[in-house]
């Protein structure tokens, strides 16, 4: 991360060289959308806390027991798409999940829906990119979801042809 903001540093110092008046234009531009967006993002970030703290590893891992793999995958495919948790928590809680007897498949579309799918993130989506595409956005995540889910199956031999 750090590399990140010394590069977003170099860059901002290099455009303010170039031409100082755009520059300042655009950090008032992106300071301005950024306010319009942060009470929404703060909101989010609640029902993520809210969410993390209601979902205990436990019930997941019931969830997506070895026992049924087709209704795992399906409970997983659900929980993913409802759940909002960022990536540094989803990942090693897709590990612990392993580690309790999960299957890789499951996991897979798990984790992908709570990247790719916004059930709980859906009315701000709307407001900035309209129910069409918002729905379409999600469809396409949830499409994607299933195909890697599957695919993951089969190469881990949890899925046969």
């Amino acid at each position: 991360m750090p590399i990140l903001y010394a590069l977003t540093a170099l860059l901002l110092a290099l455009s303010l060289a170039r031409d100082r008046q755009r520059t300042a234009r655009a950090l008032r531009i992106a300071l301005k959308r950024f306010t319009r967006i942060a009470p929404a993002f703060i909101v989010m970030l609640v029902l993520v806390a809210v969410l993390l703290y209601a979902l205990p590893e436990r019930l997941l891992a019931q969830a997506f027991a070895r026992e049924s793999k087709w209704l795992g995958l399906v409970s997983a495919l659900g929980l993913g798409s409802v759940s909002v948790m960022p990536g540094f928590v989803a990942f090693p809680l897709c590990g612990i999940l392993l580690e309790r007897g999960a299957l890789y498949m499951v996991l897979s579309a798990f984790s992908t829906t709570l990247m790719l799918i916004g059930v709980a993130t859906f009315p701000m989506e709307r407001t900035y990119l309209g129910t069409r595409l918002a729905l379409l956005r999600n469809l396409a995540g949830f499409v994607i979801a299933i195909g890697a889910a599957l695919a993951t199956g089969l190469v881990f031999g949890e899925v046969g042809w």
